[in-house]
């Protein structure tokens, strides 16, 4: 967010506000239910079918006198997740002054596009809390589909990006009509060209439509095929086992 503030410094500020906000829960247990979680924080939840985007947060006004209430207006979606992310991301637009009162970072002071980095590092967190998905991915071994089961308010997509935010040391890869759309590592150096276990890894989960798990040359190459009618997509978690850096 700003030079002077370290990597650890801004997830231990992020952390600790989704925490703040996932203790008005009802319940513990995932998956979390971004819907019941606003109400829960006194934000009203609407629908504007009209409007551009999934989401945006409006101060309605209330009774003459009364202080405006905070809204989350929604657009109609057929996708759950998608639902429960827009409403995630409109909690964290709501509570984003608190990781930036937290680092004691002046909101004028920070880059342009920060309030809306950290809504989307806070949405992640809500829907992904920190300690249980951790505790659950350790112990399905950061199995994506077990995954999505347990937290089925969160995309596949989410699951795996959030899988950056743990040790050890990976790459996540993503796939769309056989396109490479995403690919990026929590390594200290940027993440190589695909090596080739990986894209073997990835054609054989294209082609079949069922998980690859490979091993070799110091990788490990979990893909998952995440196919429906009209559109294909395969997700790739690629954990570096070597002691030399991944080769392309």
């Amino acid at each position: 967010m700003l030079p002077e503030l370290t990597q650890d410094d801004y997830a231990a500020a992020l952390d600790g506000v989704a925490a703040d906000v996932l203790a008005q829960s009802p319940t513990t247990a995932p998956p979390v239910d971004a819907l019941e979680l606003a109400r829960r924080l006194g934000l009203d939840v609407a629908w504007d079918e009209g409007q551009s985007g999934r989401g945006r947060i409006a101060r309605l006004a209330g009774r003459p006198g009364a202080a405006n209430r905070g809204s989350i207006m929604l657009r109609p979606d057929p996708r759950r997740e998608r639902l429960h992310w827009a409403i995630a991301h409109e909690i964290g637009e709501w509570c984003a002054h608190q990781v930036f009162s937290s680092l004691a970072v002046d909101p004028s002071e920070a880059p342009p596009a920060a309030r809306e980095t950290v809504a989307n590092q806070l949405a992640a967190r809500i829907l992904l809390p920190r300690g249980e998905f951790g505790c659950d991915a350790r112990a399905c071994n950061w199995d994506l589909l077990a995954l999505k089961e347990r937290y089925a308010t969160a995309s596949h997509e989410l699951i795996a990006r959030r899988m950056l935010d743990f040790t050890p040391a990976i790459i996540i890869t993503i796939f769309d009509q056989g396109r490479r759309t995403f690919r990026r590592g929590n390594l200290p150096f940027r993440a190589p060209a695909m090596a080739y276990l990986e894209q073997f890894a990835w054609r054989q989960a294209h082609d079949d439509g069922e998980s690859v798990e490979e091993d070799g040359g110091g990788l490990r190459v979990q893909a998952w095929a995440i196919h429906e009618p009209g559109w294909r997509r395969e997700i790739l978690r690629t954990e570096w086992l070597a002691d030399e850096p991944l080769d392309g």
